[in-house]
């Protein structure tokens, strides 16, 4: 089965009471037991929702996964990752991370005795430096917020495999539509599906994917206990979302390259990244993990003026100024100020967030339109 006719079927079966072919919203709290221990598979609708629990399928599908969780947030997921790991163990990271990512990291499972390593995974020779026996995990993501690096999966997980790490990619950025890192030997995918997957800026939701069965029962011993789950509600507006997922990848990929070719010949440009252009680093990894490249462009000024950055995500009138990314409307923000304000200051430019990066989430208005819109707001 193909991505468009999974992401519209798989895990999901027609309503058994009335024939409904949308999954209903299962708005219940708890369920009615025949008898102490005799239900229907649903006992509270923190352990388990119908509505929930056939996104989770679904989300599984398209991943190409066996098991699917949902929570209440993308933060809420790592959160259910790092809960696996006990104190005293090591996370090897990107230095290039996503702000809430790092925030969750330093300030939350630091201080309980989990050692976090922040290396420039574009050479893997940097993973081995600070891999070890206390190595548990390896957090990747790729394309990376917001300096849109690309990381060799497969490269990343021969060195887990080889050092018994677990590894969890982001895939937040690229979704299942581009890229799917079980495949290429990742343990757990996680989604913010709050981006792409909801796809309409209405819903705040997480995910993890995995294949291994002692990895599932983790997973969903520790989505139980610690109760972060997603709602009815919002599981339907994703399922809803995910429907039209390959559609919508398609317009923010085609708007995504025509504004980064338009970006990286305009006079007040410095620096574009976006990984479909030949002279991005890891260029042909990108090309051989991913089915296209997306539509987050960041991009910096010449003279690096944050004045200039901050006129520019104040002028535009498409382009709306707010955080998050991946609806069908665009989006501009300012990464040092605004998502990637949590990391210091000397941490964010070590990676490229400098004071005039400017980060865009392409939606799938008109090219042109958008094109015009970002020529208007420039200095």
């Amino acid at each position: 089965m193909k991505f468009g006719t999974k992401a519209i079927h798989a895990g999901l079966q027609p309503d058994s009471a009335t024939g409904a072919i949308m999954t209903p919203i299962y708005q219940t709290s708890t369920y009615i037991q025949d008898g102490i221990g005799n239900h229907k598979g649903f006992e509270y609708s923190r352990t388990g929702n119908p509505t929930r629990n056939a996104l989770e399928s679904n989300l599984a599908a398209i991943e190409n996964g066996k098991y699917g969780a949902c929570f209440g947030s993308g933060l809420a997921a790592i959160d259910c990752v790092i809960k696996m790991l006990n104190p005293g163990d090591e996370v090897i990271s990107t230095n290039d991370l996503y702000g809430g990512s790092y925030r969750i990291f330093k300030t939350i499972f630091e201080k309980y005795g989990i050692k976090f390593h922040f290396v420039d995974m574009l050479d893997i020779q940097n993973i081995i430096d600070v891999v070890n026996e206390r190595t548990k995990l390896i957090w990747v993501e790729t394309p990376t917020n917001p300096m849109m690096n690309i990381i060799d999966i497969e490269a990343v997980s021969n060195i887990a495999k080889s050092n018994n790490a677990m590894l969890a990619v982001d895939n937040t950025f690229a979704t299942p539509y581009l890229q799917n890192p079980l495949d290429l030997g990742a343990d757990i995918v996680m989604h913010s599906v709050t981006k792409y997957l909801g796809g309409h800026s209405d819903v705040v939701m997480g995910a993890l994917v995995c294949n291994d069965d002692k990895l599932a029962e983790e997973m969903y011993r520790i989505q139980n206990s610690s109760g972060a789950v997603t709602a009815p509600m919002d599981s339907f507006l994703v399922l809803r979302g995910i429907k039209t997922l390959h559609v919508r990848l398609q317009r923010h990929c085609e708007n995504g390259e025509k504004i980064a070719r338009w970006l990286v010949n305009h006079s007040k440009v410095d620096k574009v990244y976006w990984p479909g252009f030949e002279s991005h680093t890891n260029h042909e990894v990108a090309k051989r993990q991913m089915r296209g490249f997306g539509g987050m462009i960041s991009f910096t000024l010449k003279g690096n003026e944050i004045e200039d950055a901050k006129q520019i995500v104040k002028n535009t009138q498409l382009f709306a100024l707010a955080e998050s990314l991946g609806g069908v409307e665009s989006l501009i923000g300012h990464p040092a100020t605004m998502t990637h304000a949590s990391i210091p200051r000397e941490e964010r430019e070590k990676s490229g967030v400098v004071d005039s990066l400017i980060r865009l989430s392409v939606g799938i208005e008109d090219a042109d339109d958008l094109i015009s819109d970002l020529d208007k707001a420039m200095p």
